[in-house]
């Protein structure tokens, strides 16, 4: 695997060979085992939009790799000045061993790896966020044991968490149900992706209708980086796509909730659902790490 642009790109196999990994790092890593796969190699790590988790998981799994990453904001780069983005990679490109980018645009990923001759990694765009899910779904291995015939429900805007969550569950063998109001669906990329999967994907204006048994619950905020000018325009939108105590109800025994954090309690999700369930949720933030190190390995090892 040379670069992680999109789910999309990979296949189930490749996709579960990174969670067999991520589990063996992170065996490793908790029993204290030095596993310095990437001694040597520099990743540099390009932030056009804010991060907490991306970064910290990113230059703490190099360390932990043995390697070293550089934190890269566009004040630091002539990209943020205006120099073009295929330049920025030819000469990164003579410098680094690998690139992980957090931006707006999906092209400028594709163009990274188009242009550039070291591993491309997406730390997330608008459209997708690959990293993310590939955490999601070791963390919902870990707590259910298995991925294949269990069903989640996304509830909420569809946007890019919801067309990551689309192509790495439906890949894996498990159902998606997603639950939008009209005008915010998700990418039409991934919905036909979706087409390919007949009767294991389902699309509602219901978040009951989506929620009637899952397996998996997950929600993400309703205005992301970026959009908070439509705050109130999409809290009047998204009244009552809430994962609240009714909405668990019609879920399978044993249902988990997981956001990808940051959650605005009382919006999205109530304060008594997110605490409920706040262990399976941050051992999803956690699995960034351990997820995201078997990406570094599997492109720059």
């Amino acid at each position: 695997m040379k670069h992680l642009l999109k789910l999309l790109d990979l296949t189930k196999e490749e996709i579960l060979s990174i969670l067999s990994l991520a589990q063996e790092l992170k065996a490793k890593q908790k029993a204290g085992e030095p596993h310095r796969l990437l001694e040597g190699k520099t990743l540099g790590m390009i932030f056009q939009k804010s991060s907490t988790r991306t970064r910290v998981s990113f230059e703490v799994g190099m360390y932990q790799l043995g390697g070293s990453a550089l934190f890269l904001s566009n004040r630091d780069l002539q990209i943020g000045r205006g120099e073009p983005v295929e330049d920025t990679a030819r000469v990164l490109s003579r410098y680094l061993d690998g690139i992980m980018i957090r931006t707006f645009a999906q092209e400028e990923v594709e163009t990274l790896a188009r242009v550039g001759s070291i591993p491309i990694i997406n730390g997330l765009t608008d459209f997708c966020h690959p990293c993310q899910v590939l955490a999601d779904l070791l963390t919902i291995l870990e707590h259910k044991g298995h991925l294949e015939g269990l069903k989640l429900a996304f509830i909420g805007d569809g946007n890019n968490m919801a067309n990551s969550l689309i192509v790495g569950c439906l890949k894996v063998g498990m159902r998606v149900a997603i639950a939008c109001p009209e005008h915010y669906e998700p990418d039409p990329r991934a919905l036909e992706l979706a087409a390919q999967y007949p009767g294991m994907f389902t699309l509602t204006r219901s978040p009951l209708e989506a929620a009637q048994g899952a397996d998996v619950v997950y929600t993400d905020v309703w205005a992301s980086m970026g959009q908070e000018s439509e705050q109130k325009e999409r809290e009047k939108a998204f009244k009552g796509y809430q994962v609240n105590a009714a909405l668990m109800q019609v879920t399978n025994e044993g249902c988990m909730v997981q956001h990808c954090l940051p959650a605005h309690r009382g919006e999205e999700i109530t304060a008594e659902v997110f605490e409920a369930h706040a262990g399976e949720i941050f051992d999803e933030a956690e699995n960034r790490l351990h997820a995201q190190k078997a990406v570094l390995v599997k492109c720059l090892g």
